[in-house]
């Protein structure tokens, strides 16, 4: 007869989930906030006396969101630019990354490194350089001034990533479909691109999130033609240096919250595996 075994929990558990839950209580506080005072009237969020809830909630701010004329064209915008930034980076870094683990050829420790070093470069450092760069190629005041350096700031990282994931791909299985006649091309998009797609979904939420909330990029590079703008932009038109609507700012900051969650949601299975590890042998 089996007798159920005891569930033996670890002295300092208790304490590691205090500490867990505690600080899952101080990341997310700042989201409420926001979104309570997306929720709250005009004479609460002005207040002198905030409190961390709301009896009367109003949906006032979000309707001033809404009621922005170009609103709907720079979500519109973040979209196209976050889209374009998740796919290009995703597909390049997966050719980079196959490449420098496959393949041997000269340099390719140095070019590793050089991927490494880009990342501890500051965005702010390269933001003039870039300005001069979007000017001469004539891509100022267009989405390509956006797309173009979240993809290239975004590779070093997803390819040092992906590298791990490739590199855990056993040699054993790319020979056996040698063997069965599969081309090199059949096997990158037919086999290693599923084995090494967790990996790919974890570094899309970087390049993703890094992409959404983008705002020194689009200060700087869409100068004068506001129909370019991304919703980070859209946010100035809440915020006056005179007179700041903190009810339009945090109902703005909330919606664009909205599809990075969905986002998350979507991907969250693969991410999770994505973030545990790689195919082993």
């Amino acid at each position: 007869m089996n007798l159920p075994r005891a569930r033996v929990r670890r002295p300092g558990r208790p304490a590691a989930e205090a500490s867990a839950l505690l600080i899952a209580v101080v990341v997310a506080f700042p989201l409420y906030w926001m979104v309570l005072s997306a929720f709250k009237p005009a004479g609460e969020i002005e207040s002198g006396e905030p409190r961390p809830w709301t009896l009367a909630p109003s949906l006032d701010s979000f309707r001033r969101v809404f009621g922005q004329q170009e609103f709907g064209r720079y979500f519109l915008n973040s979209l196209v630019v976050a889209g374009c930034v998740v796919i290009a980076s995703g597909l390049i870094a997966f050719l980079a990354a196959t490449a420098v683990t496959r393949f041997r050829f000269r340099l390719r420790t140095t070019l590793l490194i050089m991927f490494l070093v880009a990342q501890m470069v500051p965005v702010e450092a390269l933001t003039i350089p870039l300005f001069f760069l979007m000017r001469d190629a004539g891509q100022l005041n267009t989405l390509g001034s956006l797309i173009l350096p979240h993809i290239a700031f975004s590779l070093p990282f997803a390819i040092w990533m992906l590298r791990g994931f490739v590199k855990a791909v056993p040699q054993a299985l790319e020979e056996a479909a040698y063997i069965d006649g599969a081309s090199r091309a059949r096997f990158l998009w037919q086999i290693l691109f599923p084995l090494v797609l967790p990996g790919l979904v974890a570094t899309s939420v970087f390049s993703f999130i890094s992409a959404w909330n983008d705002f020194l990029f689009a200060k700087s590079f869409i100068i004068s033609d506001t129909a370019q703008s991304t919703l980070p932009m859209a946010l100035l038109v809440f915020y006056k240096p005179d007179d700041p609507d903190w009810g339009g700012v945090m109902a703005a900051s909330t919606v664009m919250t909205i599809p990075v969650l969905v986002f998350f949601v979507l991907v969250q299975r693969r991410l999770v595996s994505g973030l545990g590890g790689a195919v082993k042998d």
